[in-house]
């Protein structure tokens, strides 16, 4: 299998993914006929740069001039000055970190920002494979989601400014092309997130976007044949710092030293190999069970791998319930928010936990009361665990008015058979 994975020590932006794909060997051309599909006036500059001592590819926007005349349409790292017209005339300035300032002026549309409804019809309309166009635009939905819960109105009134502005646009546009290209097709995301010595804004909202949109898995580097390694560069160059993106692409290594060999049916789940979850707890003692039954099932409904609820002893010998979450990591986020919002807890403590599982899959036998499900545990190829599914014995013994054991134990004889 072809794997591609992103090392963000250094954050995330759009223009480092893309400079990151082109430094790991993906066609330039792919990207420019991308941009020249949108419409826009647009065009990519693509230089090599050093980032602390390592060399990487860097990419910039330029909107509506010739080459020789270009200058970036927007510089995230950098304080601007825009001019925007509207029946008259009148200046923003917006700071960021580094004083360089630069002055644009552009029209009413822009002033204002653009609608989501805007850009999905400007990115619908260009001549793009449909799934560049379903990335993209799921990436800038995601956005709008975020930005309509900050500010409490429906996501089509939202107007986007910054990842409205046409670099943005063509930033998460690229990239979904380069993404879909044949040299990064079947991605593996591993994006780990941790603090950094550096203040400054590592991650921006497009970055943000384009790996949500991709559906990300967390963890360390899966065992691989690197192929290629590409180094894609942010716009500030920090002291000893290097400001890059690292994007390996190779294929995935299935010999034996690095995953267990076994005799695998392709509809079993392998997950024998060690993963990594998160694991979510606080410690409960002024909370109605109802309640604590209630976020249970919600946890589970919104894709926590697992939910318990353990009765301790807290302070003052107050009898109490601790209630643990497992889930993967790209799910934690909206799991914090469910425990911190229905039940009365004040924190939680969050922890990554590796964890093995033996391969499992299903089968089906017949019994004198209906076919059952029996799931079957492997490891290394020996079947070591099998278990009737409960709900499909409760459902036949009840059906046939005879004691939940005998489903059971007819169901383990069938497939013993």
């Amino acid at each position: 299998m072809r794997i591609a994975y992103l090392d963000c020590f250094a954050g995330i932006s759009g223009d480092m993914f893309l400079g990151a794909l082109l430094d790991a060997g993906v066609d330039p051309n792919i990207l420019h006929e991308a941009v020249a599909a949108l419409n826009l006036n647009a065009t990519l500059n693509i230089e090599k740069v050093d980032r602390s001592g390592i060399s990487s590819t860097k990419v910039h926007v330029y909107e509506g001039v010739k080459l020789a005349e270009q200058t970036p349409a927007h510089e995230e790292t950098h304080d601007h000055q825009h001019t925007h017209t509207h029946q008259h005339q009148h200046k923003t300035q917006h700071q960021h970190k580094t004083g360089h300032p630069h002055t644009h002026e552009n029209d009413h549309e822009h002033s204002h920002g653009r609608s989501l409804t805007i850009i999905r019809g400007l990115i619908n309309a260009a001549p793009l494979a449909p799934a560049v166009k379903q990335t993209a635009i799921q990436a800038f939905e995601l956005l709008g989601t975020s930005e309509a819960k900050i500010h409490n109105v429906p996501v089509e009134k939202i107007h986007f400014h910054e990842v409205g502005a046409v670099d943005a646009i063509v930033d998460i546009v690229a990239a979904s092309a380069g993404i879909h290209a044949p040299a990064t097709a079947d991605l593996l995301r591993g994006l780990p997130t941790y603090s950094a010595h550096i203040e400054k804004e590592l991650v921006t909202p497009t970055g943000a976007a384009l790996i949500r949109a991709l559906a990300p898995t967390f963890g360390p580097q899966p065992a691989m044949r690197v192929d290629h390694i590409g180094y894609g560069a942010g716009t500030r160059n920090p002291k000893d710092f290097p400001n890059v993106l690292r994007l390996s692409i190779g294929e995935a290594d299935d010999s034996p030293h690095s995953i267990p060999a076994t005799n695998h049916s392709p509809n079993r789940h392998h997950s024998h190999e060690s993963q990594t979850v998160t694991v979510l707890e606080t410690a409960l003692d002024d909370l109605s069970p109802q309640i604590l039954a209630y976020v249970s099932e919600t946890a589970l409904a919104q894709g926590a791998l697992d939910v318990m609820l353990t009765p301790v002893i807290m302070k003052k010998g107050r009898p109490g319930t601790l209630l643990t979450v497992l889930c993967n990591p790209s799910d934690s986020a909206a799991l914090q928010q469910l425990i911190l919002r229905e039940t009365s807890t004040l924190g939680l403590r969050i922890r990554q936990d590796s964890r093995v599982c033996v391969d499992r899959h299903h089968a089906h036998v017949i019994t004198p009361y209906g076919d059952i499900r029996v799931k079957i545990g492997t490891l290394n190829g020996q079947e070591c665990n099998i278990a009737p599914e409960f709900e499909d014995c409760r459902a036949a013994a009840t059906k046939h008015n005879v004691p939940l054991k005998l489903v059971q134990q007819s169901a383990i004889a069938a497939y013993l058979k």
